[in-house]
């Protein structure tokens, strides 16, 4: 036998010779991200002298609109096209009814407002949905026993708050509460008010995980709920179930949705990939809070590198077959690569 110095296989094939030089690999990447394809969720609060650090969400903060403001100016100057939009409501505005929303003047439609006053060709996404605006921290009104959501009542409500969007001149309106109907009547609501150009990024298969934690805080829905185990299993998806989610997504297709997203990101790539396979429409997903959490979690033990692990998380989510991620990387991403 041969000793293993002048041992040489006889392959006529060997991938390795793609990989020799950082060119070469580039040369055959298959899978890219760019600073366009990310949108930067961003929480808003009213009044605050300061940008307020989310605990749970290290680098992420809730702002002020005058801050706001800047940060879609910096977003754009980097890149980063869209924003979308959360509201931290002061606890003594919510209710079991959610009314706050119905108010004209209310906090994302000032911040709407303000946003595309100030960077006019940044497209702005706004969440339909109650539970920011519910003192028990669901996604729509309660029915008459209280223990379960009034799908009909609240996707009427939806349809309403999604007209009160448009006007305000947000570009999609972003329904995430997993309502039966709730796109149809949206889609409707907004051509009978004149807004056939408003666009509907349905939050069409969106999983009851346990990976969103950090957003309830942010937000402080978990606090109005008085627990972060509210559960929402009567209206968001059984994370066992794949084949339901392609029912939720053609349903959505025919309702009239014109983006379709998957949430959370990470732990659906299978989902993600059966969506693109069966779809011809703009494909999201979102990076949920917890996913960020727990990058950022490790790297601060020293487990994980923080960079190399955005991105490849990122990568896997564009490789799965999402063509937009809404992740709370988006502005470091968007640093590095325009560095």
């Amino acid at each position: 036998m041969s000793s293993p110095d002048s041992f040489k296989l006889d392959l006529p094939v060997r991938p390795r010779r793609l990989r020799r030089s950082a060119a070469r690999r580039l040369m055959v990447e298959e899978t890219r991200l760019r600073a366009a394809d990310l949108i930067a969720p961003l929480f808003v609060v009213d009044g605050k002298p300061a940008p307020e650090e989310i605990a749970s969400m290290p680098g992420q903060y809730r702002l002020n609109i005058a801050d706001l403001v800047k940060e879609c100016r910096a977003l754009w100057k980097l890149g980063v096209k869209a924003v979308a939009l959360f509201p931290k409501l002061d606890p003594k505005l919510k209710n079991a009814e959610g009314t706050e929303e119905l108010n004209e003047d209310g906090l994302i439609l000032r911040a709407v407002r303000a946003v595309k006053k100030a960077v006019p060709e940044l497209v702005v996404i706004t969440d339909v949905a109650l539970d920011p605006y519910t003192s028990h921290g669901h996604d729509g009104v309660l029915n008459a026993a209280g223990d379960d959501v009034d799908n009909d009542r609240t996707v009427a409500r939806l349809a309403a708050m999604a007209v009160r969007q448009a006007r305000a001149g947000v570009d999609f309106v972003a329904p995430s509460d997993m309502m039966d109907g709730r796109v149809g009547a949206i889609r409707a609501a907004l051509d009978a008010e004149g807004f056939s150009e408003t666009a509907i990024l349905a939050y069409s298969v969106k999983f009851n995980s346990a990976y969103y934690g950090p957003f309830r805080d942010a937000v402080g829905s978990a606090q109005a709920a008085g627990t972060k185990l509210l559960s929402k299993a009567t209206y968001q998806l059984n994370p066992a179930n794949r084949r339901e989610a392609m029912i939720e997504a053609a349903l959505d297709t025919a309702e009239g949705a014109d983006i379709l997203m998957v949430k959370p990101a990470g732990a659906y790539l299978d989902i993600i990939r059966d969506v693109r396979e069966r779809s011809d429409l703009p494909l999201a997903a979102y990076q949920v809070s917890g996913e960020y959490a727990q990058i950022h979690a490790a790297a601060r033990m020293g487990w994980l590198n923080l960079e190399r692990t955005r991105d490849e998380s990122l990568l896997a989510i564009k490789r799965a077959g999402a063509g937009l991620i809404l992740t709370y990387f988006a502005k470091d991403v968007a640093k590095a690569l325009a560095g």
